[in-house]
């Protein structure tokens, strides 16, 4: 058995030394053994917000072990957001990039998390109290192009994250929410205002931008739309990628692929040298973060600053 202090050990040297020979492999072992054997923890991010986390979750347990989720997306969003700006994170989970949001805006600044599942949205209201962001409103709600109520299915505890409406083969849990546009969601200032929308919602993205189109030409000039679209979970519903990328391209967005990926071995080159999104001409034919920007540009990146701390 691992003892606490050695897995410690082992995560500092993870954490802090990502660019030393081994860590990639050192990462994806302590990552495995975090999955079957779990630890219950209090964990502080590289942004200084703090989450309880059991790392049988794959969020949870990156958390723990890299101090970040998603490293490319977390360091372009640090380059995109100011002080004042509005951000809308759909589908926010336990609220990671809600909070990283809400230090990014500051106190000028708001942010509107959306999260369906109860369970989540007690979670992400609680994180929310424990690190002080008292600009975020949070909504118990999903997105979608219609009001209407949704089952939503858990496949496996392992994956928290991957909470959808397309009921998967296996289902270990579930949950009806109301679901609605976002339009009906957010206020009209809200929605006027937002700087940035971020859009994780298993493959209810084709539908949150449906619901989106009819107030795309309403919106801020320099909005920018983070969206994960899942390609297989699309066509379960008879549905593809060119349903979210179609309508957006229309109302004179440009289309850029953030780098991610998922395993753990990949994680310390990712925080030591995140990647901004990069013009996407090709298609799109898995899970994927898009970026949709009116900026016409190879890369979408502002600041020279660009890293991970």
């Amino acid at each position: 058995m691992t003892s606490a202090l050695v897995l410690q050990a082992l995560r500092a040297y993870v954490r802090h030394l990502p660019g030393c020979p081994g860590t990639p492999q050192l990462a994806a072992r302590l990552s495995e053994h975090l999955k079957h054997h779990p630890l219950a923890a209090t964990v502080r991010t590289r942004d200084g917000t703090v989450f309880p986390v059991v790392t049988s979750d794959v969020i949870q347990r990156y958390l723990w072990l890299f101090g970040v989720w998603e490293p490319h997306l977390t360091a372009w969003m640090r380059s995109r957001l100011s002080p004042g700006d509005l951000v809308v994170d759909a589908g926010a989970h336990m609220g990671y990039f809600t909070t990283l949001a809400s230090r990014l805006v500051g106190s000028s600044g708001r942010v509107v998390a959306i999260e369906p599942s109860p369970a989540f949205h007690q979670a992400l209201t609680a994180d929310i109290t424990a690190n002080g962001c008292g600009n975020v409103r949070t909504i118990n709600a999903a997105v979608s192009d219609t009001s209407r109520r949704l089952t939503f299915y858990l496949e496996r505890a392992t994956n928290l994250g991957g909470t959808t409406a397309v009921r998967p083969h296996t289902v270990e849990a579930s949950f009806e929410a109301y679901a609605a546009p976002l339009p009906t969601l957010l206020t009209k200032e809200e929605l006027t205002a937002a700087r940035l929308i971020k859009i994780d919602v298993e493959g209810g993205e084709a539908a949150a931008v449906r619901g989106l189109v009819p107030v795309l030409n309403g919106l801020r000039e320099d909005v920018e739309l983070v969206v994960e679209v899942t390609p297989r979970t699309l066509a379960k519903q008879g549905q593809s990628v060119d349903d979210v990328l179609g309508p957006l391209r229309e109302n004179g967005f440009h289309v850029y692929r953030m780098p991610n990926d998922y395993a753990a071995a990949s994680y310390p080159a990712a925080v030591r040298r995140p990647v901004p999104p990069v013009r996407w001409q090709r298609p799109v034919t898995e899970m994927s973060d898009l970026v949709f920007s009116r900026i016409d540009a190879e890369t979408l990146l502002t600041s020279p600053s660009f890293h991970a701390p």
